[in-house]
């Protein structure tokens, strides 16, 4: 007996996995694997094979805003709280006024080679405006840059998007009835200032109880956490400010003050936050039809152009030099403006509305993300190197990271060595562990080293600790490795002299 959505669940798993198995080709071959996506879902969709329809844009917007929420949540949890300190001001400079400056742009742009109205142009400049933290964090991953552009381009593309939506929701009211500048003004600051109150209380609230849940099973806490965005987005939509932002405030929180759970929960919503990338692609592709891109080919190309060329380095050129950030630098950052997911999830918003010119904005995306997906994010470290910028280091593993082990009273810890940390170098024996601490074994490269007092800790090593479960083995095993634990003083100085490490990064020359 079938049920009726087995066709359903069997065309979806089976895409699922053609376009996985397609992406790991497209990876090998050095082919961005989300252009598969977007591909398979041009080549399935009404103007392909037609095996899939997605004619009510009304399902199209509610995934897409499912998939948003799962974007910017994993966007927070990985958006580092030394980073937010480090590149706090001229990252929000860039998620405000250079969005607003990118927005502006592009739409006279958008104006001068479409013949669409002002409204229609305000939309593609508005939905194009910020840039995609998915599609950020992924280059990062692959090519990495200094520690200080990392950490701006982090904190720009994981807040920026709240100030597009607000812009094209802004726009969207008014279609319905006309708005003036102080009402677009009130909506914007309840917006953003709701939307950051919202994240905060929720994640303030979700971390702590979080953190003293006992010692439930150590899959649940992944799931908590999905449970506690879209409390917080939901609640905080409901109450008219922006979910969005309250969603990638939470991740901030959850991120930072849970860190016995961290990496699981990070590793389950990295996991959910690439399943909505790739439902945004393969939607992108289901949209767009294929025979209307020759005759809208070059005008869509020539607005990509002017939002990569002219709007987005126009915006960081004003803004970053403020802050004491150099040419090459402001080059970089310019180009490095990624666009992927988030257009794609904004340019349901006048679908759904029944703007005129609703199918020209998704043309425009469809260049826009092309462009950004074949020619930037390809091209980002070769750019760097071109600049004569270092390459930083991988900035994603923790100094000290907990691995819970059910059904014992204890952790495992695992504490990265790196140059430049106090430990790196030195005897073991010469390094002494927090109380009640056991240094278990030594990965290095291929091998597993069983320490002694006279192992050396090198870098490149993962060290394995046991610890006694408690709320501050993890801060107390970071400080340990900068050298600034009770009852050792690394050769060469006081404690304080070491180079300045974050807890949850690696670079010691930060």
């Amino acid at each position: 007996m079938s049920l009726p959505g087995d066709d359903f669940v069997l065309i979806g798993a089976l895409l699922l996995l053609l376009g996985v198995v397609a992406a790991g080709a497209a990876e090998r071959a050095r082919v961005p694997g989300l252009l598969v996506f977007l591909t398979v879902g041009m080549a399935i969709g009404d103007d392909g094979l037609n095996l899939l329809s997605l004619s009510d844009p009304e399902v199209a917007q509610f995934g897409a805003v499912i998939a948003l929420v799962m974007i910017l949540f994993e966007g927070g949890l990985t958006t580092k709280p030394g980073d937010v300190r480090r590149a706090l001001g001229p990252g929000l400079v860039l998620a405000t006024v250079g969005v607003v400056v990118t927005a502006g742009l592009t739409t006279l742009g958008a104006w001068l080679i479409l013949d669409v109205t002002w409204r229609t142009a305000l939309l593609i400049g508005a939905v194009v405006a910020s840039t995609d933290a998915a599609a950020v964090f992924a280059v990062l991953r692959s090519a990495p840059l200094p520690r200080r552009l990392s950490a701006l381009l982090e904190v720009e593309s994981g807040s920026n998007d709240p100030a597009a939506i607000v812009l094209t929701l802004a726009v969207l009211a008014t279609v319905e009835a006309p708005a003036s500048a102080p009402d677009i003004a009130t909506f914007a600051i309840r917006q953003l200032l709701g939307g950051v109150l919202g994240g905060v209380l929720f994640g303030v609230l979700g971390a702590t109880v979080m953190r003293h849940l006992g010692r439930g099973p150590t899959a649940l806490y992944p799931v908590g956490a999905l449970a506690l965005a879209g409390v917080a987005y939901g609640t905080t939509a409901a109450l008219g400010a922006s979910g969005f932002l309250a969603v990638y405030v939470v991740g901030l929180f959850v991120g930072a003050l849970v860190p016995r759970h961290r990496r699981g929960i990070r590793q389950f919503h990295e996991g959910i936050a690439n399943i909505a990338q790739i439902m945004m692609f393969l939607v992108l592709g289901l949209l767009v039809f294929p025979s209307r891109l020759p005759g809208v080919a070059l005008p869509a190309l020539a607005v990509a152009a002017v939002l990569v060329f002219i709007a987005r380095p126009v915006a960081v050129w004003l803004c970053l030099p403020w802050f004491g950030f150099t040419p090459r630098e402001v080059t970089l950052v310019s180009w490095a403006g990624l666009r992927g997911a988030v257009p794609i999830v904004l340019a349901t918003f006048p679908l759904t509305a029944g703007v005129p010119g609703g199918q020209t904005i998704f043309d425009v995306v469809f260049f826009v993300v092309l462009i950004s997906s074949v020619l930037q994010s390809s091209s980002v470290g070769f750019l760097a190197r071109w600049l004569g910028l270092p390459e930083g280091p991988d900035v994603w593993a923790p100094i000290a990271e907990a691995v819970p082990l059910d059904g014992v009273d204890a952790d495992l810890m695992e504490v990265d060595i790196v140059d430049g940390l106090a430990v790196s170098g030195q005897r073991i024996r010469d390094v002494p562990l927090p109380a009640g601490a056991r240094l278990t074994a030594v990965l290095r490269e291929d091998q597993v080293v069983l320490p002694d007092g006279e192992t050396v800790l090198q870098p490149g090593d993962l060290v394995l600790v046991a610890v006694p479960r408690r709320e501050e083995a993890t801060a107390e095993m970071v400080a340990w490795a900068r050298g600034e634990a009770v009852g050792w003083n690394p050769p060469g100085g006081a404690a304080g002299d070491q180079p300045e490490v974050e807890e949850t990064q690696t670079d010691p020359r930060s």
